[in-house]
């Protein structure tokens, strides 16, 4: 059983696609739950508006494994709403911040995390993902900031190996799953020499282009996921 919440005050940083990618997957298939005022992303996620912080409680009891995906839009109300329920952050096991190596979202990320400090989260409960890191980019260096902010205050856990590196493949495939990709037994290298129609090819094609992407990203994501949750 476990219970995360993925939030960053900022936006663009990625909480969906960690949400849906890293760590659903990876927690028996957790049930996703988005926190926006708006669930603009098509999926068939029921939507929770941030204020109905009480409801969101309630569904969560029943619920093994959960991920609380939190919208920038509403994280100030969610975690004000934390504040007025004390003790409600004890029902996650942890809270997952992700950050990209852009200046506005570091500090985003750092008021992100002394606000989850002020609530009472404890460090080994606030764990961060460095997010679409270029390959040959250094991670102290990029995110410099933040590595300081750890060295002086100690209020989370900083594992420089939680790099998820950039990616073309989550803007391909929209709603659908790595998961399903590569669940898929389907033989597109047959399809592939079979096919006659010039558009066919090419959409076989990339559909294999696709699956490869799948199979290094999913290597990756497995990779992270034990360094991020690492006792």
């Amino acid at each position: 059983m476990s219970k995360i919440v993925v939030t960053n005050f900022s936006g663009n940083a990625g909480k969906s696609t960690i949400s849906r990618h890293l760590l659903a997957p990876r927690m028996n298939n957790a049930t996703v739950i988005p926190v926006e005022s708006i669930n603009s992303d098509g999926s068939d996620d029921v939507a929770i508006k941030g204020r109905q912080f009480a409801e969101l409680m309630e569904a969560l009891a029943v619920l093994d494994n959960a991920v609380v995906d939190v919208g920038a839009s509403n994280v100030e109300d969610f975690l004000g709403q934390m504040k007025d329920y004390r003790g409600s952050h004890e029902d996650f096991d942890y809270f997952v911040v992700p950050t990209i190596p852009k200046k506005k979202q570091i500090r985003d990320t750092i008021a992100t995390i002394d606000t989850l400090a002020e609530i009472g989260v404890p460090a080994d409960k606030i764990r961060v993902v460095f997010n679409m890191v270029d390959r040959d980019e250094d991670v102290e260096r990029a995110f410099s900031g933040l590595f300081e902010y750890h060295k002086d205050e100690k209020n989370f856990t900083l594992r420089p190996g939680a790099v998820i590196q950039v990616s073309e493949i989550f803007g391909k495939i929209g709603n659908g799953s790595i998961k399903d990709i590569l669940n898929d037994t389907t033989d597109l290298k047959a399809e592939l020499q079979a096919a006659n129609d010039p558009d066919a090819k090419l959409a076989i094609s990339r559909r294999i282009a696709i699956k490869r992407l799948a199979v290094g990203v999913n290597e990756e994501l497995d990779a992270v996921h034990k360094t991020l949750f690492a006792k």
